[in-house]
Order: structure tokens, then sequence, then C-alpha cells
């Protein structure tokens, strides 16, 4: 049987202790204590004092006999104690103490003093004092090192800062002198042996792990104190990490009274600490079972320097130290193995090895560790103080310099992993500073949020906190120094800390539970439906929410949102407030009625509108656009809408209160050439809106892409350095930072009215979509998500861990959105679908000519104010010195104008039609690589003086109380500028928007624009646009990239009555079509084929009276024919063919051929040609002739519906180019011959075709 004191070693009066608590009630000991001292009383172990010896006997095999010593006297041998009171049962007198047989000496009675009061020792007292003289019998001797503990401290404040940050308890300096101890350990095994006895022979017990004991000084109830020694079992097989667990959590019990039985048993080697009361050193008492104790003193300055101020310890670079001593049982350990132990704990704390790297590696700390460092400061010393100064702050201004540069590159963004990348550019020893200059002062004017001098550690604690937390950002490729002063300096006085209220960190907890809750509802009641969940980017809707309660107090109106499909539905219902219900209907098949006039779209397609009610009451109108699968397609859309409002506003602060919103994924920001394109817009003075924040949801994934195979850049957002826009990269998982984020982005984009990049890291907990399984691409990336916490799951237990809210706050804001949900989700249940619809509904059928010209407008202008305004247009101003070219051509339009001649050609044309809806006060916008000037200079908007740097733009000086004009040359880009204008267009349609090509041929750069959006808006989104895109479009021998804007393609699209697609002749037709389209209430885009060499053809003018009193034509019969009976043979065509055909007719005068044009292909003008038809029912030849090659142009359109309107003997023929890959030949002789050809076949006139060309 092993006594207490082998057993518990100096825990033993603690146990007899609770053992007469347990006699007295059992109830009064904690379980595992209860059951302890049941099994004693059973006779299954016990504290019988019964023993053989004092000491620990092992099996033979774990002893080795040591020399023995002749001169030791033998112990007495003691007498084994009566048992008769049970067996096993624990010797509780000895627990008391027995009264001394000497009598206590008193001391000589006097009338002035009293006698002296003597106590018994009891208890946990007794015992120690009785350990204390049975610890006499063990032979020590001790070892004393003084060790500085500079690095030590240094260390321990840069892992307990991410320790913090992590909400993980912080390390003291114990644990880290208990650690170099364990280390130290494996290099001095013998220090862990104890001695023991063998057959009553010496013996060195050999352990076969250490058994860490740990000394605790822990108040009694009285008052008094008590001190305990558990030990942490195996602690020489355990990491960093783990040790440090099992460290508090041994602590944390002891404090709590819940240490076990098996906590005291066994330890092998013990640190105690006096030097948290002030003790400089300590010589513990061995107690027997151990081989050594290790003894730490307070932490100060050496005493000669205690009197110094701390400017000049800093300056003479003096460190803290600390005595550290080992007290060794000398039967066993020697002094040279103590010395070299304590010698080796010292490299440890304070040397050159990898103690703290190893440390720093296993706790994912992304700096190395201070490293060892002679100081070699001399300053004080030769009188060059001056240039050792002027050294170390230029050092310190280098270090400052690259935090700023390059500290996003150690900040902690990815959720998925701990660490961080590494720069050494960001140790300050990279720099030639030591861990002495840390205390060492330094001038920083420079540094936001410190004192103009203040220390290097200081500094360096600034720097980590702004750039290396979870905010990395990117802003000193900024050129402007104002834009880098502000957001230096913002960034650094609040360290990046956005000091959220009590109340706004609930705020944050209820929108992420808003978001997580709403998508865990879905994917429980929705099994496998697509709804591209937002789960790992859930920060997302309070970054939202906090940027529309900050905006309101910028008084923002406006919020206008594009985002691509993911987490889309989310920010419906939790950020534009969509009911829940819709949204549930809509996955129960409910089949929104209004749909049936066109195909509708998927719900994660759709836009929506809304309006946010701010804390401060102030209202947000919140626009949200729709957008197809293309992604990023709808960045320049939203842009271009909110230009729109911002000009409606006709205020100069309109771009601070209309803010355009961008959501990215971080695939598609990096691939879509769409983005540049945007990015390139943002400061052009026709595009710009005031910046624009973009929020890239970066979920390191693209499908099944991965970032290595999907970019070149190292982060997704780094694209935006184009533009000079400031980037903050922010950890997902990390909601206040995510709002810190978003509060820099808002503040930035309204002092400087320019982009800002939000890079939000975080993951896609599913697949692309639901129906998609992850694992079978990434395994372990999937593997890691699958068992990571939600953003919910994080941030609830962070606030529960900081005591701002509490367990039940958190779960009454949980229960109160099920609810919510429940409810909405049953309402959706009961609510009867109103999608009925029948098969005669899905056969819809184009409108007829009669039913779409209903309601088309009057397009006729009063001559007077026609000429008036023709006159204003050729008017310049006095002082303005135009270019005599120009001047020749404004000589010309006046004379037009005043003597009415039939001289008005396409370009004067267009601006009559813009000046007639500029007084009738609709504006007018223009815009195109060209289009000032327009690519064939026919159009002039605007004057440019030639001797000094003068515009005029006549157009907008027409009248006082005008509509505005605007024309802009645009960047280099179809896609971007006509989404732009598409966007414009659909947010004001009281404005004639248009859209010009350099040449027809480049519209196709923005194909996704017009088959999505133009022409397929209002059947999918019941989305409106009157944009007018201008194509200049002929074959003119200029090759196959400057000869067709696939006129085709856009008849293809034609359907729904969608689109209008129109070839003018003449520039009334344009002047009306144009007036047509400013003034019709039924808004639809309408396509221009607009002519090259007909803008200066002799035979295509107007006279003002056709302007002022004509309309539209949408088909122009032959008015050089009279007697339609005679016509053998009808022609039709569209566009400038026309002219070679008539120019052909006139030179050959072939028999009675009738030519008619085509202007308007869709909405197709059936009655029109109908009667054209009827009118030349006799004709038997029905020629369709054009200049494309047979599988372009109008042909594949026109064929079918004109043969089904043809009489019985009338027979429909093809006369044009043949069938091609590309539009044109490239050879201009090849042209003119095929040119030549198709006219003649068009008119019947024979051709040999043998004969050479």
């Amino acid at each position: 049987m092993k006594k207490l004191e082998a057993q518990f070693g100096p825990n033993a009066a603690l146990v007899e202790e609770l053992y007469e608590q347990y006699l007295e009630n059992p109830e009064s000991v904690p379980d595992y204590w209860r059951r302890y001292f049941d099994e004693m009383g059973n006779g299954a172990s016990g504290t019988d004092v019964a023993e053989d010896t004092d000491t620990a006997t092992l099996p033979a095999e774990k002893m080795e006999a040591p020399p023995e010593d002749k001169h030791k006297k033998k112990a007495p041998e003691k007498k084994k104690p009566d048992t008769k009171e049970g067996r096993g049962a624990p010797d509780v007198s000895k627990a008391k103490k027995k009264k001394s047989e000497k009598e206590v000496t008193k001391e000589p009675e006097d009338r002035e003093t009293e006698q002296a009061d003597v106590k018994l020792l009891k208890g946990v007292a007794g015992k120690i004092a009785a350990n204390m003289d049975e610890s006499l019998e063990v032979p020590t001797a001790t070892s004393q090192r003084v060790i500085p503990v500079k690095m030590l401290m240094e260390d321990r404040r840069i892992i307990n800062s991410y320790l913090e940050k992590r909400l993980e308890p912080k390390a003291s300096l114990t644990h880290f002198i208990a650690w170099a101890i364990v280390r130290a350990l494996k290099e001095y095994p013998q220090l862990n042996h104890h001695y023991g006895e063998k057959d009553n022979k010496p013996a060195r017990v050999i352990p076969k792990s250490v058994n860490l004991g740990i000394a605790i000084d822990l108040p009694n109830r009285d008052g008094s104190r008590s001190l305990l020694v558990p030990n942490i079992k195996d602690v020489d097989k355990l990491s960093f990490p783990e040790f440090l667990n099992a460290f508090n959590n041994l602590i944390d019990r002891a404090r709590n009274n819940e240490v076990e039985v098996e906590d005291f048993e066994n330890t092998t080697i013990s640190i105690t600490n006096p030097g948290t009361i002030g003790t400089v050193a300590s010589m513990p008492r061995l107690m027997k079972g151990q081989g050594a104790i290790i003894a730490t003193g307070a932490m100060n300055y050496p005493a000669e320097f205690q009197s110094m101020s701390q400017d000049l310890l800093s300056h003479l670079g003096i460190s803290r130290v600390m005595n550290v001593t080992c007290t060794y049982d000398h039967r066993i350990i020697q002094g040279a193995e103590s010395g070299s132990f304590l010698a080796r704990i010292q490299e440890f704390l304070a040397g050159p090895t990898d103690f703290f790297e190893s440390i720093f590696e296993e706790l994912d700390i992304p700096y190395e560790p201070i490293p060892f460092g002679v100081d070699q400061y001399s300053g004080f010393l030769d009188g060059s103080d001056n240039i050792e100064s002027d050294k170390k702050a230029v050092a310190v201004s280098r270090l400052v310099d690259r935090y700023r540069r390059h500290g996003h590159v150690m900040a902690e963004l990815n959720p998925l992993q701990f660490g961080t990348g590494y720069n050494p550019e960001l140790d300050f020893h990279y720099h030639g500073l030591t861990m002495w200059d840390l205390d060492r002062k330094f001038y920083v004017p420079y540094l936001a949020g410190s004192d103009k001098v203040t220390t290097l550690r200081n500094i360096i604690d600034i720097l980590r906190k702004t750039y290396c937390g979870y905010i990395g950002a990117e802003y000193t490729h900024i050129l402007d120094i104002d834009e880098r002063s502000w957001l230096r300096d913002t960034m650094e006085s609040s360290t990046n800390d956005p000091g959220l209220s009590k109340e706004e960190k609930r705020r944050i907890l209820l929108k992420l539970n808003q978001a997580s809750a709403f998508e865990e509802f879905l994917h429980k009641k929705y099994i496998g439906h697509k709804r591209f969940s937002l789960e790992g980017a859930d920060s997302l809707i309070p970054m939202l929410d906090y940027l529309l309660e900050r905006a309101a107090t910028y008084e923002v109106s406006d919020l206008v949102l594009g985002m691509a499909h993911r987490g889309r539905l989310n920010v419906l219902v939790n950020t534009l407030n969509k009911s829940y219900k819709k949204v549930f209907a809509e996955f129960e098949g409910n089949i929104d009625p209004e749909s049936a006039m066109g195909t509708g779209d998927v719900k994660y397609h759709l836009g929506t509108t809304g309006v946010h009610k701010a804390g401060n009451n102030h209202e947000i109108n919140m626009l949200l656009m729709p957008n197809p699968s293309h992604l990023e397609s709808v960045n320049p859309v939203v842009e271009g809408a909110a230009r729109a409002i911002q000009d409606k506003m006709k205020t100069e602060d309109a771009g601070k209160k209309v803010i355009p919103l961008l959501i990215h994924g971080d695939a598609a920001f990096a691939g879509q050439g769409v983005v540049a394109e945007t990015l390139n817009m943002s400061q052009l003075e026709g595009f710009r809106t005031g910046g624009t924040i973009h929020l890239i949801i970066n979920n390191q994934i693209g499908f099944t892409t991965l970032p290595k195979d999907g970019r070149s850049t190292e982060y997704a957002a780094d694209l935006a350095k184009m533009i000079l826009a400031p980037i903050f990269h922010v950890n997902g998982d990390e909601p206040e930072a995510a709002i810190q984020s978003i509060k820099l982005a808002l503040d930035y984009r309204q002092k400087f009215g320019k982009d800002v990049v939000i890079d939000l890291i975080c993951y896609r907990k599913h697949g692309h979509n639901e129906g998609d399984e992850p694992a079978f691409t990434q395994p372990g990336l999937y593997k890691e998500i699958d068992t990571h916490p939600s953003v919910r799951q994080l941030y609830t237990r962070e606030l529960v861990k900081r005591n701002e809210l509490t367990r039940k706050e958190t779960q009454q804001i949980f229960d109160e959105f099920d609810e919510l949900l429940e409810a909405a989700f049953k309402d959706a249940k009961k609510a009867q679908s109103p999608g009925k619809f029948t098969w005669k509904q899905l056969k819809r059928k184009d409108k007829t000519e009669k039913e779409w010209s209903q309601n088309l407008p009057d397009t006729r202008y009063d001559i007077d104010k026609l000429k008036k305004i023709g006159y204003k247009l050729n008017t310049l101003p006095q002082d303005f010195d135009a270019n005599p070219k120009l001047l020749r051509i404004l000589a010309k339009r006046s004379e037009i104008v005043e003597k009415n001649q039939k001289k008005i050609d396409w370009g004067f044309a267009e601006a009559l039609a813009f000046g007639s809806l500029l007084v009738e006060k609709q504006p007018v916008r223009l815009t195109g690589q060209d289009s000032e000037r327009g690519t064939f200079s026919h159009r002039h908007s605007v004057l440019h003086g030639t001797s000094k740097e003068q515009n005029f733009v006549p157009l907008n000086n027409i009248d006082e109380d005008q509509a505005n004009y605007k024309v802009y040359n645009s960047l280099l880009s179809e896609f971007a500028v006509m989404g732009f204008e598409f966007g414009y267009s659909s947010l004001r349609p009281e404005a004639l928007v248009l859209w010009e090509a350099q040449f027809g041929d480049f519209n196709n750069g923005a194909q996704i624009i017009i088959d999505q959006y133009i022409a397929a808006s209002e059947s999918k989104w019941r989305q409106k646009s009157g944009i007018v895109l201008l194509l200049p479009h002929a074959y003119e021998g200029q090759g196959p990239e400057h000869s067709s804007a696939r006129l085709e393609r856009f008849l293809q699209l034609c359907a729904d009555n969608n689109i209008q697609v129109a070839n003018c002749t003449t520039p009334a037709q344009y002047f009306h079509l144009l007036r047509r389209q400013a003034l019709r209430v039924d808004k639809k885009p309408l396509v221009i084929m607009s002519p090259k060499s007909l803008l200066r053809h002799p035979k295509v003018v107007a006279s003002i009276e056709e302007l002022a009193e004509g309309r539209f034509h949408e088909v122009i019969p032959d008015e050089n024919t009279d007697d339609s009976g005679k016509t053998k043979r009808l022609v039709f065509c569209s566009g400038k063919v026309y002219y070679d055909l008539e120019d052909m007719r006139q030179k050959e005068k072939p028999d009675n051929v009738a030519i008619v044009r085509i202007e308007q292909f869709y909405p197709f003008p059936d009655e029109s040609i109908s009667k054209i038809l009827d009118r030349y029912k006799n004709t038997e030849q029905i020629v369709w002739c054009q200049e494309e090659p047979q599988n372009m142009g109008g042909w594949q359109y026109m064929e079918p519906r004109m043969r089904s309107m043809l009489h019985d003997k009338q027979k429909l023929e093809y006369a044009g180019r043949v069938a091609s890959a590309s539009p044109a030949t490239g050879s201009a002789q090849i042209h003119a011959a095929e040119q030549e050809l198709l006219v003649k076949e068009g008119l019947g006139i024979p051709v040999d075709i043998e004969e050479e060309v």
C-alpha cells in the first residue's frame, strides 16, 4: 500500500483534509474524490501508513543502482502502525499534529507584556511542516542562473496578440519557461529521474515520461493560502499548443476545485514561480519521488539599474533578468548536469535556438520570432550618436514603408487556413534593428495613431494591427498624395478597428443569422433546388446593411446594385426586403402572371426594387438590376443606370447621392474582360458615376477551377490597380473586419469620388450549385469546408466569450427569425398558384402592323421653329475661332435653311432632329468611339477652336429653356459602352439615348449586351429600353471588317415585338425615325443600319418641308413607275443598294422594273408590303436584292414572310452575293464586279457570266 506522501507528494495534506470532509459529509467533496475514498474504504487502495519504506519502489527493470555511499547513515527502521480500525482506512490521526513531548517554553511573566499565543499547525499547514521536516532527509544542492528575459517577453507579446485575436487564452511567461524545461529535459533526461531503492539498495528511478508538476498558489476559505502541485501527464509527448491547453486546463480545474486524484500522482519534476510575489530567487525544498524542482524569480532590471529612468534603460539596452534555480537530488544528479540544464534553458529563452521558431510555427503565427541579437548601438560611447540615430531612423522609416506596402502579405485573410505568407521586409531585424531597439523611441510624425515620438514596439504594434490583421490594405500604388495620406491616416489612427457599439454588434449577428438561417431553411425545405447559396460568404449581408446605414448619414438617395447569382436570393430578401413568402412561392413553382407577357427568367436572375429605412429615418431607394448568367455583364449596365439617376438630379453633388455597387465573383473579376472595360470608364467624363464600390465574393474557386488555373495575378482584385483604386482584402469569417472594410470603402468613395474594391475572401459551402458535387474535383478543400464552422457560429462564440451577448440573447435572435421563416413558408404553401395558362398562350405571335402602329407618335414639327433651330445650329460665338472648313460647312447649312433648298444631308437632318427634341425638353445622349465628330466627319457636334482650347456645342445653345445634349467620345470598347447606354436608357426613358459604332462590323464586340439585354430584357425581366444603335453598314469595297453590321443577326433576334430594326435611305426618314423613337411611350430598342457613303451622296438629301410635315415610312414604294399593271419585275431592297439599283436603272433603262425600299424590317410591315404586292399582283417576277451574301443580310428573314404573301403567279427570286463565310471580299476590284453583277441581276439585265471583268 502506498502512503499519501508517496502517492501525492506535497499534495498529501490536501488529500487528507478532503478525506476529513468526506468522513463528516460524503456529499461535501466532488464526485471523483468521493469515489476514490469509497474505494479506499473498501480496501481497493488507501492511505494506510503501514509501509516498509518511505521511498517509492518500482520494478527492478526500471531501477539503476548508483554507487553506495559508505558515509551515509542508515535511516532508522520505522514501525508499522496498528491498523485495527479497518483495512485500508486512512490514518486520520496522522493528519492531526500530536502534542510535542517537549513542554512549550514559556517566557517569564511580565505585567507590561502579554504571553505569546501558541497555535498548533493543523491540516494542510501541519502536513506541509511535516513534509518539510521529511524533505531534510533528501540531500539536495541548488544551481542558480540569471537569465535575461528581453527576448522571452517580446516573443510572448507577439504570440499573445495573436492568441487574443483568435479569442484563445493568453500564454503566461511561466508557460514558456515550463516549455523550455520540457525541451531541455529531452537533452538532459537525468533531471527527470529520482532516487529510489531496490532490495534496500540505492537506485535511480527512470520514469518513462515527464509528468511536470505545476505549483499553484490558491486562497482558502479562511483567507489563508494553499499550495497545490498537480501535474501535466506525458508533457514530453505534447506539442506546444497541446501543452498550452493542458496547462490552462489544469490551472482552471485547480481554481475551480476540480482537480482529480490522478492529477497529483507520479509527478517527476516540478516548477514553482515565487517571482509572482516579487521574490528574486528561491531554493524550494525537493520532495521525495522527484529528482529536481525548478524555481523562477521576479523579472526586473538588475538592482544596480533599477533607479534609472525607463528612457535611459532603453537607450542603454538594459534587459530585465530572471533568477532561475534548480534544486536537485545530489544522490543521482550532479552539479554539472544541473548547471548545463539551466544553461540550455537560457539558450532556449534568450539565445539563438529554434525554440520560439517552433512555437510560432505550431501556433501559426505569421511572423518570425524576435531573433537573438547583440546590441551594436554605440552612439553614447564614442560621440557618434547622431550618425547612429540617423541610421536607426532610416531603418524605422523603411520598416514603416514596408508595412504600408506589403503588410497585406502577412494579414490573416483566408478563413480556411491559419497563418499567412511571409515577407522578411516586415521583420525589423531585416532593416538592421534589434530587439534592443524595441524600447527606444523614434520620431515618426507620419504615423497616425501614435505620438510623434514613440517606441519601436509601439510603432510595430500599430503597423501590425493596421496592416496585418484581418484586413490587408493595398493603396501605396495610388499616385494622388491626398488619397494615400487619407487612407493611411484613417486606417492607422484606428488600427482598422471599426469601434462598434454593442448594439451594432448585435445587429451584425442579427443580419448574419438572417443570411445563414435563410440558406439553411432553403436547403432543408427545397433539397436539390438551385439557389447558388451564399453560405461561406455570410458576412456580405451585414456588410450591405452597414453600407446602407452609413450611406444614410451621407444622405445618399439611391443604391444601384449589380451582382451575379451567388447569394442573390439572400440579398433580395435580406437587403432589398423582397418578402420571404414570395421567394418560397417561387420555389413552390407559382408563376408570376405577368410572366405570361414574355418568357420570364429563373429566380436568381431577377431584379427588384426596395427601400431601406435607416436608423436616422433617412430612406434609400435600392435597385437590383436583373442580369443573365453571363458573369460581370451587368457591370456597365449598373453604371449606366446610376448615371441616369444622377443626370436626372441636375445637382453638383448627384455623384455623392447615387452609389453604384457591384458584387463580383473572384474568378469572373479576374477573367472577364468587361470588368477591365468597366473599370476604365470610372474616371471618364461621359461615364463616371462618382465612384463604384466593388465587392468581390472571393470563394477561392470558379466552379471547379482553382485560382492557380484561373488567373495570373496574386489576388483576384489585382486588376483594379489599373485605375489606381484602393483594395481592401478582408477575411470573410471576421464580420467586424468586413464592416471596417465597407466603412473605409464608402468614406473613401464619398470623399474622392473614385472606385474602391473590397476582396471578401471566404469559401463556398456547397458546389457551384446545390446539385453539384465539389468533392469530385476538390476533395481536400471540401473535407476542410465540411467541418468549418459558419460565420454565424464563430461570431456568436466571439460575442459570448467577450461577454457582449449572452447565450440566451443570441438564441432569442435565432428563434425569432426561425419563427418568421416558418410562418412565411406556411403562407406560401397555402397560396394558390396564380400561374394558370393555356396552350394558346404558349403559341405567342408577333403583332401585326395594324396593331403595333396604332400608338405611334406624330413626328411632325413646326417648320418655323425648325428653321430657327437650323439657324442656331450654324451660329457661333463671336470670339470662337473655328476651323475654316467647318465654317464653310456651317455657312452652307445656313444657306440651305435660309433658301429652303432640298439639300439637307444626313448629318444636318440628325442635328435638326436632336434640336427639335431638345427644344421640346427631351434630353439627348450620344456616345461612341468618335461620336463627337462622327467616324466619317459628318456630325461635328463639338466644335474646337484652332488657336486656343475652346469647345462649342451648338445643340446646347439653341434655347435658354432646353434640355441638355450630351455627346461623348467613348473609350475603345463596344461591350461596356453599349451596356452602359442600355442601363442609362432603361432608367431614363424620357431621353433619346444613342450608341454609335465606329463601323457596324464592331457591334459584335458587345454581342452579350445585344443578345441578353437589348433583345431579351423586356421578355425576361419586363425591363424596357429605348436605346438606339447606330451601326454604319454598307458594301463599299472596304473589306470584310468594314462592310456589315450583321443585319441578319439582329433579324434573327426579332420576336415578341422586342426591338425595331430599320435601314433608312433618306435624311427625312432618319429625322422622323429619331423623333418617333424619342416620342413613343412604349419604349423599344431601335437598331439602325446607318449609312456611310450616303452621308454625302447628292441624291440622299431632304427639304425642310419633308422634315416638318412628313412621317417615317416603313416601306417606300417606287416613285418613278406610274403604271403598275405594266411592271414586269418588282424589286425589293433595303439601304444603300437602292441607289446602286436606281443608278443602273437610269443607265441601262430596263423595261418596266419597279424598286421598293424596305425601311423597317421589324416590326414586320406586313400590311404595307401586302398592299404593294396587291398593287403589282400581275407582276410575276418578285425579287429580293441585297448587297450581303445570301446567308446574311435580310434574305433569310424576308424570304419566308414574303413568300407567304405572294399571289398565285408570283415567284420570289434572290439577287445578291453568293453565300460566304466572310461578309465581304478584301479586293476592291472583286467587290466592284460583285456589286455590278448583283445589281444587274436584281434589275433583270442580262449578263454574260463568261465575260471577263
